[in-house]
């Protein structure tokens, strides 16, 4: 389970852009130009600190409608804790979640908190939500 909050973690912080928690950091992309071949991601050398706005990172209205909508879910009693409290609504992200509730995060909220604004990744983001279960792709 403690892997699993890990994977969430960076997967959340990616996602919602958390400055400082990340996973998309400058020398990640400096990377890319030597891993694979994606110009749009890569940083100019003439701005060697800009980073390009990336389609997998949501703007601070999309935050706010995650956080917003994060703040509303409750679940019956023995299920998850009360999420609500996590939820950090000057800064737009999460705390002190424990690893169960990433747990229940990962299985049954990713693909409906960002599924809606992340279309062509959708299908990553369920397979990555479905890690626990046997899961077969249709043909």
């Amino acid at each position: 389970m403690h892997i699993e909050k890990n994977v969430f973690d960076n997967i959340f912080n990616t996602v919602m852009d958390i400055k400082g928690k990340s996973k998309d950091n400058l020398n990640a992309r400096k990377d890319l130009a030597i891993i694979c071949n994606h110009p749009e991601l890569q940083v100019d050398e003439r701005r060697p600190n800009v980073m390009p706005k990336v389609v997998y990172t949501l703007t601070k209205d999309k935050k706010k409608k995650v956080c917003e909508w994060e703040k509303c879910l409750r679940f019956p009693d023995g299920y998850a804790s009360n999420l609500s409290r996590c939820v950090d609504m000057t800064e737009l992200r999460l705390h002190g979640m424990k690893s169960h509730d990433c747990h229940i995060f990962m299985q049954k909220l990713i693909p409906v908190a960002f599924g809606r604004w992340f279309l062509s990744m959708w299908s990553a983001l369920t397979e990555v939500s479905l890690c626990s279960r046997s899961y077969v792709r249709p043909l």
